[in-house]
């Protein structure tokens, strides 16, 4: 039988908060993990985005945070929509206390969150490499820090940052709590959990709350040069719900949008080029419905959560078959319904295929019901892939491979200093990709 939120030991001045945000009954993943953070132990929780999770870590620990105190709650992210949509959560929890929370991000202005973080906060919520940053500069200090949680540790694990929160937690202390959360658990972030975390309990979700029965999963093999005019199709036999579809590249979603918009459709991109600015408007129109067609990269679309999502539609098939899960993963927020279509080209049916493998509920394929020919299947394995849209080539997408010397796909850290003497001479931010300040805040 499912508790209450009083029953799990929640404060009243939040659960106030909270049934004014119509959080009236816990979700799964909160009904587990919040006994357990309240007791002070260390928990693993493997949860998708949207179940939940924001609320399962920080209401135990919002009643453990004293209002007028320093810094006491450390929560890491991989991306700037994660962390301000992390802090958005938070403010609607702490109405009713005097806790402030501050996000810090890549892409904002450095001083302005200098500012915010000199009139006090207790919770800051973060990307690794714009906290280094307020580290290098002094301007924020971790001495006080009794609870850290890395959300979505998965997909910082994919970016590159598990070095950097290797760094951070050098400036916790030992005696903190430690919550970890994570779609999947690759051995990198077993190994993290082990190094960094004290005997941690496991939270996860039973076999009914990871699966995605809710979301009304399909998939169309057409030629590569076909796809567009799908795509419309689908677009315009589609219910009032809203429409993320995703591309393979920066490029293409550009492509793709302007493409729409010729058609009559209203489309906003959102790729790691533009400006916080620029990504800020661009949600601001997505959410409030000024435009309900988002065209997005995986990375740029991560952390999106905008409950109004109805269709999830891949343009482009990922490599991956946990990239294709995660995108699917827009639609169908916090136990609603949602479709999922996916565009598959002659070159990616070979992809398609592994996602079918270890996936447990039906895709349905259209194929015979539209009374479309599947494509003679043409030669798979190609270096270069001919991009569709404006004739170039591109080189497919590199997973990355990481080596503890090495850092990944073999740029090595210098990490030469010590984290505990503010020495930071030797450290090197992702050498190749992050070689500067002004690189480095863009990407959070």
């Amino acid at each position: 039988m499912t508790r209450t939120f009083q029953e799990l030991g929640v404060s009243a001045k939040i659960i106030k908060a909270l049934n004014e945000n119509k959080f009236h009954t816990p979700f799964p993943i909160q009904e587990a993990a919040i006994p357990l953070i309240a007791k002070g132990v260390d928990v693993i929780g493997q949860a998708h985005t949207g179940t939940g999770k924001t609320a399962a870590f920080s209401l135990p620990i919002l009643d453990k945070i004293k209002p007028a105190g320093s810094i006491q709650a450390l929560i890491l992210v991989p991306t700037r929509e994660l962390a301000v949509q992390v802090t958005t959560e938070i403010h609607k929890f702490v109405r009713y206390t005097s806790i402030k929370c501050v996000s810090i991000y890549g892409g904002q202005n450095i001083g302005l969150q200098h500012d915010l973080l000199k009139r006090g906060a207790q919770i800051v919520v973060a990307t690794p490499g714009r906290l280094i940053d307020h580290l290098k500069r002094g301007s924020i200090q971790l001495d006080d820090v009794r609870f850290v949680v890395l959300d979505e540790a998965d997909r910082m694990l994919d970016m590159g940052f598990i070095e950097d929160i290797k760094f951070i937690l050098f400036y916790v202390s030992e005696e903190r709590q430690t919550c970890l959360f994570s779609a999947t658990m690759p051995q990198e972030i077993l190994r993290l959990a082990h190094d960094y975390m004290n005997e941690p309990e496991e939270v996860r979700l039973n076999e009914d709350e990871l699966s995605l029965d809710t979301i009304d999963q399909s998939y169309l093999i057409v030629h590569e040069r076909e796809k567009f005019r799908h795509l419309c199709y689908f677009i315009k036999n589609r219910d009032e719900k809203q429409t993320i579809v995703f591309a393979a590249t920066k490029q293409r979603t550009q492509r793709l949008a302007y493409d729409l918009k010729q058609e009559g459709f209203k489309a906003i991109t959102i790729h790691g080029d533009l400006s916080q600015k620029q990504r800020d408007i661009a949600m601001y129109r997505f959410k409030n419905g000024k435009d309900d067609i988002l065209v997005a990269t995986d990375i740029a679309a991560r952390g999106i959560d905008v409950p109004a999502v109805g269709h999830v539609i891949n343009y482009d098939i990922p490599e991956d078959p946990l990239i294709y899960f995660h995108r699917i993963g827009r639609t169908a927020r916090a136990g609603a319904t949602g479709k999922a279509i996916s565009l598959v080209s002659q070159d990616r049916i070979d992809n398609f295929g592994r996602i079918l493998r270890q996936t447990e509920q039906a895709i349905h394929k259209l194929n015979e019901e539209m009374g479309i020919e599947v494509p003679v299947h043409q030669q798979q394995y190609r270096r270069y892939s001919r991009n569709a849209f404006n004739g170039d080539y591109h080189r497919r997408s590199v997973r990355p491979v990481y080596n503890r010397s090495y850092g990944y796909n073999g740029n090595r850290y210098r990490n030469n200093a010590s984290p505990r003497n503010n020495h930071f001479g030797g450290y090197s931010m992702r050498r190749g990709r992050f070689a500067s300040y002004s690189q480095r805040q863009n990407y959070g």
